[in-house]
This record gives structure tokens, sequence and C-alpha cells, in this order.
């Protein structure tokens, strides 16, 4: 029989204080679910309830729920994704709506020139690196699906690099396997892959360097970042915490860091760490005035060079056309056509004219602004700080497209298990307000593109009230979250065990 775990929230009382024993739970108590590994008596707590008028009782069904085997999800999940490639094959032939993204067919045409011997970039509207269409060319030799295929498993393996993060942190199993099948079994990623979309490729990378830094792998994050730098620019944004987290303090020559586990008794959340405020400003100092450590020079050295040579090659064999589209244009790309983004309609009001020095200023501020805050405030916590490094990164950008979102659906996983905020209320209204001001973008966007109506002001307000929830959900997640750093200082633990390097 299923035994239930309860966990008091004292609200600030000492452990020890009770009422009085005829007392009972009062009718509006919050009511949470969570996973405690510490077990009382029911009973015993129903007739001494603490004298906090705020009880938060966290449910946790110990015996009920059948395991889940991990390889049969991961099976399920394969069949699932082999199953939306044979029907979108299925779609993209008797229906005129194309299962197939419009960004694949660019990826296969340029794979295609560059089977020939010929530039990619001769595909117009490829702007990637040429790895990406060299991945593709068995699509013109083996099968049109094959880059679906290879996304699709990469997209499995996001979810395997996000259970072998969650159990290197000491987060139990059942737990683990619930932030997986968030990852697997989210209609948006699923999807994603098997329409033939290459951001599954970034997210495995972004990850195993993750799992490369938790193993004390320096050489092999370094090598990986610079080539997932070069493959996309956006993971720019991690170097900063990257580099901050390579603190003496966690990283010493020949001992690897020693990671700070989980635990469902912190329940400290984010705000409780305000007063340590001074202090991470001062580690963030410290941190810049000791930069030149032998473990951040490794890492930028290596990471930089592979950037360089990637570049370098790929600029030798297509000159300034690769710089151009697979570099250059991202970092200055203003897209006239609507988007996400509230820059678009003032983009579109001035296409084809140069934007003064303020108006870039006014553009570039807010996201500065707000990574450098994320990143002095949750460096130490590297996956959370990846999460809302992104996340806000994506809300801030000059254009937003629905792929995006990919790139902290990724990362969402690994911050649940820290999370306090409830399912019932916090957790679903927060999907529904970003679903819902996404759903009210998209009926603006719908009445533009397909209906040919001028609603351009409409869908501005959209993006704006879209900017708006994807700040509140932010904000909300920050809130309930417990602030937990990925490593431990070496002084504090005694793990002898060697770094490797490569």
């Amino acid at each position: 029989m299923a035994s239930l775990a309860i966990m008091v929230d004292h609200g600030g009382h000492n452990n020890n204080s009770t009422s009085s024993p005829n007392k009972s739970l009062q009718p509006g108590s919050d009511l949470s679910l969570s996973l405690s590994p510490r077990q009382v008596n029911v009973n015993a707590l129903l007739s001494h309830p603490p004298r906090s008028p705020n009880i938060s009782v966290a449910l946790r069904i110990t015996g009920g729920m059948p395991s889940i085997n991990i390889r049969s999800l991961f099976l399920f999940s394969g069949v699932l994704r082999l199953l939306l490639i044979v029907y979108g094959e299925w779609q993209d032939t008797h229906m005129e709506v194309r299962y197939t993204d419009v960004d694949y067919l660019v990826f296969s045409d340029a794979a295609s020139l560059m089977a020939s011997g010929q530039s990619p970039y001769k595909r117009t509207t490829y702007r990637y690196s040429p790895l990406i269409a060299f991945l593709l060319i068995p699509n013109s030799i083996i099968h049109r699906s094959w880059g679906k295929f290879l996304f699709s498993v990469s997209d499995l393996l996001v979810g395997l690099f996000i259970r072998n993060i969650l159990k290197l942190r000491g987060v139990p199993e059942n737990l683990s396997t619930l932030s997986v099948m968030i990852w697997l079994f989210n209609p948006f990623t699923f999807t994603i892959g098997t329409r033939g979309n290459c951001e599954p490729i970034v997210c495995a990378m972004v990850l195993w360097i993750i799992i490369c830094l938790m193993n004390g792998n320096l050489l092999q994050a370094a090598l990986w970042y610079g080539l997932v730098v070069h493959l996309r620019i956006y993971p720019i944004i991690y170097a900063l915490p990257i580099i901050l987290v390579l603190d003496p303090l966690h990283f010493r020559s020949h001992k690897k860091p020693a990671l700070t586990e989980w635990s469902s008794s912190n329940r400290k959340s984010a705000q409780n760490f305000s007063v340590k405020e001074v202090t991470v400003i001062y580690r963030f100092w410290v941190a810049l005035t000791s930069m030149l450590t032998r473990e951040r020079l490794m890492f930028g050295l290596v990471s930089g060079s592979v950037f360089v040579i990637c570049t370098g090659i790929f600029f030798y064999l297509y000159r300034w056309e690769f710089l151009h589209e697979a570099l250059l244009y991202h970092l200055t790309r203003t897209d006239p056509r609507h988007n996400f983004s509230i820059y678009f309609y003032h983009i579109y009001l001035h296409y084809e004219h140069e934007f003064s020095v303020l108006e870039k200023l006014i553009s570039f501020l807010p996201q500065f602004i707000v990574q450098l805050a994320l990143v002095l405030r949750f460096a130490q916590d590297l996956p959370f700080c990846f999460f809302v490094q992104t996340v806000a990164f994506v809300a801030f950008n000059k254009v937003i497209t629905a792929q995006y979102f990919v790139w902290f659906f990724c990362l969402l996983p690994l911050i649940l298990p820290w999370s306090n905020m409830k399912l019932k209320w916090e957790g679903l209204s927060s999907i529904f307000i970003w679903m819902g001001a996404q759903t009210h973008w998209l009926m603006w966007g719908y009445l533009l593109e397909f209906k040919g109506k001028n609603v351009f002001r409409q869908l501005w307000a959209a993006s704006l009230v879209f900017l708006a929830a994807n700040t509140f959900i932010l904000i909300r997640i920050v809130l309930r979250h417990r602030f937990s750093p990925l490593f431990k200082q070496l002084g504090h633990t005694s793990a002898k065990r060697p770094m490797k390097h490569e």
C-alpha cells in the first residue's frame, strides 16, 4: 500500500512549536505536490499541527506508483518519433500543408550542393554552418529522411543527457524519470526533430558540455563549446557563467569537482539568498581579478581555438559568403517579417533604412543588462543560470521564432527538481499564460499572413503581451527556485578523485 510522506513548512517557527491537539488543518491550508524523503506519522501530525496558519503540506506517494522502466520509456519515445517521420512523409505527399519544416528543405538542398562539390551557400536562405549540410549529405545518397532520423536521435540523446545530469546531482530515480518525460513527451519538442529542425543537435551539445564540466573533463567541455558556438552562435551567452564556475574553490589541479547533491529538505527559495548579494558581487570581483587560472586559461584557449579553426577552414573554402551567412548575418539580423519579437514592427516600418546608434542601443541594452544580472546572480547554479539566460535571451531578442523555444525547453527538466512551484496553481497557470499569450499572437499572425488583413498594430500589441508573459513566468520561476550551487567548495569536501582532462 502506498505510504504518505508529509513535509511541513513551519513558516519560520521553531520545529518543536505545536498548537492544541484538538485543532486540525484549516480548510485554507496550502497543499502542494513535492517529493520528500522524510516520512512522519500522519495521525501524529494531524493531532499536533504546527502553530503557523500558513501550512504547506507536501504529499508523496512512495509505494503506490510503479517505477517506470527507463529503457521502455526511451524505446517508446523512439517508436513515436519513427511513426511521426513516416507520417510526415505521407502528409507531405497527400496534403496541402506540409509536415516537414521548410528549413529542412533548405538543409537538404545545401547538402546536395555540397555533395556535388559546390558551395552550400548557393542555396538561398541557407544561413548555417556547412557542418549541418555535411551531416545531411546522406539525404541524397540513402534517403531524404536521413536528417530527420539524425535530429530525432539527437532528440533522444537530450533525454539521456538530462537523466545523466540529474543522476549525477543525486536526484531520486522517479523524479529524474518524470523530468526526462517532460522533454521526451513534450509535443513541441518531439515534433521539432521529426519535422527536420536541427536544434536537437545543438541542445544535445549544450547538455553534454554540462556533463563534461560536472565530471571535470574540462578539455572535452572546451572542445564541444567551441564547436557548438561555431554551429549556432547563441551559446556564446554561456561563456561568462562557465568561466565564473571554473572557480579555484571548485576546480583544482588533479581533483574532480565535488557536486552538490539534490535534497528535498533544502526548501530555501531564491529570495532567501538576497542577503548574500554582496557576497555574490564580491565573488564576481574576485573571479575577475583572479581570472588567469589554469582551468580558465585552458578552457578559453581550447574553445577559442576550436571556433577559430572551424571558422578558418570554412572561410578558406567558401570565403566571405560563408562568413556573412553563417555568422555575421545572425549578429546583425533584422527580420521585417512578423515574428514574436517586440521589435518586429519597428523593423518593418524602417526596413532598408540605417538604424541610428540610439535605436541600436535601445534594443541592445535591455538584453545586455538582463544577461549580466542573471549571470552575476546565478552563475554558481549553472544549469539554472543557463535556463534563465536562455529564456531572457529569446524573450528580448530582435527576432523570435518558435524553434528558439526548444533552446530553453531542453534545460527546463534540469531545474524542476529544485522548484517549489505548486503544480496545481502556479505550474498550470504558468503554462496557460504562456500558451495563451502565444495563441493570441498566432491568431493575429494568421489574420495577417493568410487573410491579408492589416493587423500589424494588433500583432505588435500581441508581441508586447507575449514579452510580458515571458517576463512574469521567468520571475515566478526565479522566486520559486531553490538555489543550489552545482559544485561544492573543495575546502569543504574530502573528494580526492583525480580530475580528467580528456
